[in-house]
Formats: C-alpha cells, structure tokens, sequence
C-alpha cells in the first residue's frame, strides 16, 4: 500500500511538472531533446557540433529547413534551469578546433538552450527553443532499478557476474563475496570493502577491451559529491536462508542503502530531468561493442532493451502533453563512423538496427518514430584510395592521438597516416554467434588486445579569419532533420 501511495504522489508530481512546462510552451514552443550515450560514445562532442554547425550555418544538406534558408539565425539563449550546470560550449569549441583535442566525457548533468529563429513554411516568422540535456548513459541504465527490489536487483547481478568474461573480472570481488554471511550483524568496513571491489569490477567490464555495456549503478562508476555516501556503500548478496533477514543484519543493511540510492539519486533524475523530455538521441560506440566480441554486443543489446523499456514512449497527443507527456522520436546513432570507409556505413547502421530491433519493436507499436543512424558529428579523417601492389584500397586519412600504434610504431599525434580499416561483415548471424564471431584483431588473450580501429585527433580546418570556420560531419544533418525536423514546417 505504501508503495501504490508513494507511485500516485509521484505521477502527481510529474503531472504538475508536465502542466507547467506545457504552459511555458504554449506562449515559447520548446522542444526538450535529451542526448545521452554510454561511455565515450561521444556525447559532448555531438551537442558541441550541433549547436556550432547551425549557429554558423554549416554544411547541412539533409537538414531541410537550414538547407532551403528557412532558418535565419540560431543562437544560444540564457540557461533556462537554474539548478542545472550549463554545458560549457564555449570551451569545447575551443578544444575541438584550437587545440584539436576532444573534450572531456561527460561526468554530470548539464544544459543548454538555443533559440532557432526560423520561416515557416507558410511564410510566417516563428521561433523555436532547444533545451538540450546532456547526461551520461550510465545514469539512464540505472532507471529499471526503480522497478526492482534489492532482492532482484542482487539475483540479476550476481548471475550476470558469473558469465564470461564477467567471471574473470569479477574474482576479487566474488572472493570477498564468499565471506560474507547474508544474516550476519551489518558490519560497515566489510561492506566498505565489499563496495569496492564491486565498483572494481564494474570499471574492469567498461575497459575497452571487454565494452561491456549493463553496469548499473551508473553513479559507482561516476559518483560525484556522493563520493562514500552510505547510498553508494553496498553491493549485492546471496539471498539469505529461508529468504528472511533479521533487522540488523548484513542483508537489511545492504537492502536500506540500495533504497535509498533509488531515492536520492534515480528517483530525482527521473522527475525533474528524463520525464520531462521529448524527444532523445541515444549515441552508441558500436564499434567498442563490435571489437570487443559477441559477448559484447550481447551485453549491449540488453542494456539498450532495458533504456527503451524506461522511455514513455508513444505519439504525443494534447492531453497527454498536458498530462503524461512521452517522448515521440528516438534516435539511435553508430558513432565514430569516420573510423570506417563509406562503404561499410550501411553495414554499421545493420549492425546497430541488429542490436536495437527487439526493443525498437516494442516502441514503434506504440506510436513512437525510432530511428537509426550512423554517423561522425566531427569527422575526423577523409577518404582516399590507398595503392597495396595492383590493388587500390578504400583507405581513410586522417592524424591519430600520440600513442596509437599503426604497423607495430607508435606515433606522435601529428603524423597523418593512411589506414585500411577493413570492411564490417554482411553477415549478422555470424557476427552474433559464438566462436565465428569477428572480434577485430583483438585476441583471445585479456593483455594482448590489438584494436583495429586507430583514434584520431580532431581535423585541421582552414580559418579564414572572420569566423571559426564549420566542423565536418557524417550525417549530422539526418540527425537532425529527425530529431526537430518536424517542428521546424
């Protein structure tokens, strides 16, 4: 009963929120997009392009109201939430294009706003204001939790960890695991410990050698100011004998922290952020995934089900943006698809369209447009036919970070070099299964990954001195005739 009460409290609280912002619409039409993606996808770099290419008037074919002139100025607008960071854009620019570095991952919350003065297609001046809301992808896969008991939540997680390549990675943490008694007296330093070596085996899982994707809580991996808070004190345990625990016991102990990291940290998030949005771009390094092995991409796919199973999707209607408003376009976009050769973009798209369908599906049905994409919001590398004896290879060009090793030699991060990244496979069965599943050049070996894809620093672009000049993109501009398209007419 106490939760029926506490879950109406809640959607009255969303409906007043949903109420208020529809009124400040009504007056200022306003499209709240979330941009959101798992670790190194490259979210700050997407918003950072997004708002640079169309406040200058970049290269935006696709993008039909900015390509026909309809769009007569877009420029960047007060913080609208006072309680939220505002996205530092001025500085990442400076990042990007200066120092030709790529800004740091995002760590925490952030917004900002920009006002599209614009012609309809009446003929009519109109305006259109863009919230956009940066937040990092690991706070997104915490949302199913707040549909789940600590019991739950446990169960899943302790099965998850003993899969591999999970198990490998989790035995310093399954070690201390095994000493722990479910119904003995709480004892805070063993659940000090026990905090630890769980949040050591989620951060080994992100390694880029392994990509796993399904590492709820987000917040262990990114903490901030709960940094050794009781909230982010626990981890799971065996269900106890005979399913009871006694009140002071380990088990209750760790149950209580698990509550309350719902309460203070998914709870908030959700009602005063990700129910408000409308619609969302999902960024995905499916190339991480993709070199890492099928257990990667296995792992991705059930952590991108689970994002879509948190979405209030549907066609939005009057009453239900005056009351449930639920976010209507989804966008799911491939990342990092100037590491490839244009011809294997359509396979890259497959690939992820692969990952998503069983979730989409669900989505579609209910009225929702859901979407998928490959895409580069600053293209780092350009395309060229390399000569190998007779043969001519469609290479790509471009200047990888100090550090990247191409040929066995390390490099400097000022030489350009040209590299042949191979082609995806066509067949998505065999990518998916098992022992015949492409894994890159990576081996079997945990300390003997070899990547096939190199990491490039940010282009050189030619200044002409009036302006920064605009950043090259793929299929940015798909992107965003998605997205806002239709609230641009």
């Amino acid at each position: 009963m106490a939760s029926s009460f506490s879950d109406i409290v809640e959607e009255a609280r969303l409906s007043a929120r949903a109420l208020l912002d529809y009124g400040e619409s009504f007056f200022n039409p306003t499209v709240r997009l979330g941009v959101t993606g798992l670790s190194r996808a490259g979210k700050t770099v997407f918003i950072t392009a997004l708002v640079h290419g169309l406040s200058r008037g970049g290269r935006f074919p696709v993008f039909e109201s900015l390509a026909s002139g309809r769009i007569a100025r877009a420029q960047l607008a007060p913080q609208p939430d006072d309680a939220i960071p505002r996205f530092n854009y001025e500085n990442h620019v400076q990042t990007l294009i200066a120092d030709r570095r790529w800004p740091n991952s995002t760590v925490d919350i952030s917004e900002l706003r920009l006002v599209i003065g614009y012609q309809g297609q009446n003929g009519t001046d109109r305006t259109l204001t863009l919230d956009i809301v940066d937040y990092p992808g690991e706070w997104l896969l915490d949302l199913p939790l707040l549909d789940k008991s600590y019991e739950q939540w446990s169960a899943e997680s302790l099965a998850l960890s003993r899969q591999q390549p999970r198990a490998r990675l989790a035995q310093a943490w399954h070690a201390h695991h095994a000493t722990l008694r479910p119904s003995a007296r709480e004892d805070e330093q063993a659940t000090l410990t026990a905090a630890r070596l769980f949040t050591d085996y989620l951060r080994a899982c992100r390694d880029e050698r392994f990509a796993m994707s399904l590492l709820p809580p987000g917040r262990f991996l990114m903490p901030g100011n709960l940094a050794g808070s009781p909230a982010l004190t626990f981890a799971p345990l065996d269900l106890p004998a005979g399913g009871i625990a006694p009140d002071g016991s380990l088990w209750t102990m760790m149950r209580r922290r698990y509550e309350a990291y719902k309460d203070l940290v998914v709870r908030p998030f959700f009602r005063d952020h990700f129910s408000r949005l409308d619609r969302q771009i999902v960024l995905v390094d499916t190339l991480a995934a993709f070199n890492a092995g099928p257990e990667a991409l296995y792992d991705l796919e059930a952590a991108l089900a689970g994002i879509l199973d948190c979405y209030r999707v549907g066609r939005s209607t009057f009453l239900g943006t005056l009351f449930r408003p639920r976010i209507d376009r989804i966008l799911f976009a491939a990342t990092k698809a100037d590491h490839l050769h244009h011809t294997s973009h359509d396979r890259l798209e497959a690939i992820l369209r692969r990952v998503v369908e069983r979730a989409a599906s669900r989505a579609e049905v209910a009225g929702a447009a859901i979407d998928v994409v490959a895409l580069a919001a600053v293209r780092a590398t350009r395309e060229a036919q390399v000569r190998c004896g007779r043969e001519k290879l469609p290479s790509i060009l471009g200047t990888p970070l100090a550090g990247e090793v191409a040929n066995g030699q390390p490099l400097d991060g000022n030489t350009e070099v040209a590299t042949f990244p191979g082609d995806l496979p066509t067949d998505l069965k065999g990518l998916f299964s098992g022992n015949g599943a492409f894994r890159g050049l990576s081996t079997t070996a945990v300390d003997q990954a070899d990547f096939r894809f190199l990491r490039f620093r940010p282009p050189r672009l030619q200044n002409d001195g009036t302006r920064d000049p605009a950043l090259p993109h793929i299929r940015l501009d798909r992107a965003l005739q998605f997205l806002i398209g239709d609230r641009l007419q």
